[in-house]
């Protein structure tokens, strides 16, 4: 635990934080502020109703769908509030990924998509009919679950998740002071691909992603001889096939606490074939002691984008930190209750995206204030999880207070017209996109 000074600090700063979003959250924020309460104080849930019971939540089960339907945050502006809580001065590492919010029998939910899904079913498609979400998230840590969202938005149907996390990318370079460093963003291998590199190659960061281990690669040109055409590629780079790797430009052997054996290869000036003015850097990690399944490859194939990455001994492991984002999803849907309700638009899904990443920062700042209180059945945690934070966040709530006002009674609605027929809620077809060839 801090000192008393210094918690009075962290809880000071938690306080002014709270305060803030309560000013960006737009319509209804006094619903809406109680609402992000109410996630964080209950431990378990049903349905989306069941939030209007929570203490914390002054207001009755109406409110929550009308606070959703009628509220507005302004994204850009918790954008803006979650980078003041940055250390700027450091090297910004963030990663980008998407998941799918299944919808499979909403037939009235407009913009329905195909999603990728894992199915742990043999031989069943990977798929989902829902809708995607595409995540751009701050990874603090270099070991644990903590990755704090700056942006969580909603795939439409005339996107594809590549356009978007170019799309956030950018958003987020244009926020941030001139005076920050340089970032880098991790990505999965879906993003190592022609089309990502060409779209995001002028944006002011640096990618780091990983690369499918069945791709061709090309060389930098041969010099021009003076006749025809000058060429645009070299020799191939198959990373299936040694023979035509050719020297490294670093070769280096660890030892890693972790992972065992470690045996790593620096590449420079090879790409994609429908990216050629965009060279990457290739980096193999082999690992000496793995078992070679899909869980635990024996090898992994990264590409650098961006300026020239430091020496191979000091970022190799960095990519390693893009797991938490599948922590924070996992945290999401099932903790903080992300894909529970079943809305009717995209509009009131969007809305309650929205306040994920606000509890989820909520729960970073009120760490340094939580002592480890374990469950009977749970082993003590020298770093705290997000889970283990939120079980003790109801004592600082209590202490700091609710910036939101108690509710207005206005008696009961009149109901629905008399005499006004209701009409049958229009269905939508799932929009399909349409499949775009990679290189």
């Amino acid at each position: 635990m801090p000192t008393p000074i210094a918690a009075t600090e962290h809880l000071n700063k938690l306080k002014a934080f709270r305060q803030a979003a309560y000013q960006q959250l737009g319509p209804s924020r006094d619903a809406l502020f109680e609402l992000t309460d109410a996630i964080l104080l209950t431990p378990a849930l049903n349905s989306f109703a069941e939030l209007s019971l929570c203490p914390a939540f002054r207001r009755r089960w109406p409110s929550l769908y009308e606070t959703v339907q009628d509220s507005r945050p302004d994204r850009l502006a918790l954008l803006d509030q979650y980078l003041r809580e940055l250390p700027l001065a450091q090297r910004l590492i963030v990663m980008g990924d998407h998941t799918a919010w299944p919808r499979l029998k909403a037939k009235t939910l407009r913009e329905r998509t195909v999603e990728h899904q894992p199915n742990s079913l043999p031989g069943a498609r990977p798929i989902t009919v829902g809708q995607g979400y595409s995540t751009l998230a701050w990874v603090p840590e270099a070991h644990g679950s903590w990755a704090l969202p700056l942006l969580h938005e909603r795939i439409s149907s005339a996107e594809n998740p590549l356009e978007k996390a170019v799309a956030q990318l950018r958003t987020l370079c244009a926020h941030l002071p001139g005076s920050a460093a340089r970032p880098l963003a991790l990505f999965d291998a879906e993003y190592g691909c022609a089309p990502f590199v060409n779209a995001s190659a002028d944006l002011p960061c640096d990618k780091l992603f990983r690369l499918r281990s069945n791709l061709c690669l090309r060389g930098a040109p041969p010099p021009y001889r003076g006749r025809g055409r000058p060429a645009k590629h070299g020799r191939k780079f198959k990373l299936t096939d040694a023979r035509t790797w050719g020297k490294p430009l670093a070769d280096l052997q660890v030892d890693d606490l972790e992972l065992g054996p470690m045996h790593l290869r620096l590449w420079p000036a090879f790409h994609f074939k429908k990216a050629a003015g965009h060279p990457l850097w290739i980096v193999r990690l082999e690992r000496c002691q793995a078992q070679g399944t899909r869980r635990d490859p024996h090898a992994l194939w990264l590409g650098w984008l961006g300026d020239p990455p430091p020496p191979l001994s000091e970022w190799w492991k960095t990519y390693l930190r893009r797991f938490a984002g599948d922590h924070w999803y996992r945290f999401a849907k099932q903790s903080l209750y992300w894909t529970l309700p079943r809305f009717k638009t995209p509009e009131q899904a969007e809305h309650w995206s929205d306040l994920m990443p606000l509890v989820t920062w909520e729960l970073w700042l009120a760490r340094p204030l939580i002592a480890d209180k374990t469950l009977p059945w749970q082993k003590p945690m020298r770093q705290l999880s997000p889970g283990r934070v939120r079980q003790s966040l109801g004592a600082i709530f209590e202490q700091i207070g609710t910036p939101a006002q108690p509710p207005k009674p206005r008696g009961k609605s009149n109901g629905w017209p008399t005499g006004c027929p209701r009409q049958r809620a229009v269905r939508y077809a799932v929009v399909k996109k349409a499949r775009r060839r990679r290189s």
